[in-house]
């Protein structure tokens, strides 16, 4: 039987449970395995890149700190906290995908069964999601690699830091994506199938 989604204001966001052990035994072992793996690693990913935050605050506090009590802004504050937040948003958007917390206008689309959400969902990331971004990642590894290879420099500041590291965040972000809508692509197809969203 489909089920009928809950309309509940989660269902907005539609934040998933971290339990790892709540699938359904009707899945393949193979499919069950592999939305687990995936999951875990995204999970983990998502983890230490959180971390980024406590040096972005960091320097945060430092520059206004120095720039409003000793009269001595620095050079570097402005570019290292736009670097750590980018590398945050870029690594942890897999993380954030897993977890079903990206925006989307659903005021349609959580009104349909959940058979027809997966199937939407399905097509969806074979038609646009997975081509975009194997687009984006051979484009911005070009652009990482030509500034690793050429020791780019910012020219936004004084401090012109490299952004060789910056800029190779994204493809590393993107390979995470990728990697995380296959777990996505097995979930919109086994909800196409049998009408219910595996919880993981």
């Amino acid at each position: 039987m489909d089920e009928k989604p809950n309309l509940t204001d989660e269902i907005i966001a539609g934040r998933r449970s971290d339990a790892l052990d709540r699938l359904p035994e009707d899945m393949p072992r193979w499919m069950a395995r592999t939305i687990v793996a995936i999951d875990r690693f995204s999970r983990w990913t998502g983890v230490a890149v959180s971390w980024l935050t406590l040096p972005l605050m960091g320097a945060m506090i430092y520059e206004v700190t120095a720039r409003y009590l000793f009269t001595a802004p620095t050079t570097w504050a402005y570019d290292i906290s736009r670097m750590l937040y980018g590398a945050t948003f870029v690594l942890g958007a897999a993380y954030a995908l897993s977890k079903g917390v990206h925006i989307r206008s659903d005021f349609i689309y959580r009104r349909w069964s959940v058979r027809t959400q997966g199937r939407v969902d399905l097509g969806l990331y074979v038609v646009f999601y997975f081509p975009s971004l194997l687009i984006f990642f051979w484009v911005s590894s070009g652009w990482a690699w030509t500034a690793l290879d050429r020791g780019e420099r910012g020219m936004d500041t004084a401090w012109m830091p490299l952004l060789g590291p910056i800029k190779s965040c994204l493809p590393i972000g993107l390979a995470f994506l990728l990697v995380q809508g296959v777990s996505e692509l097995l979930k919109a197809a086994y909800a196409a199938r049998r009408g219910s969203w595996p919880q993981s």
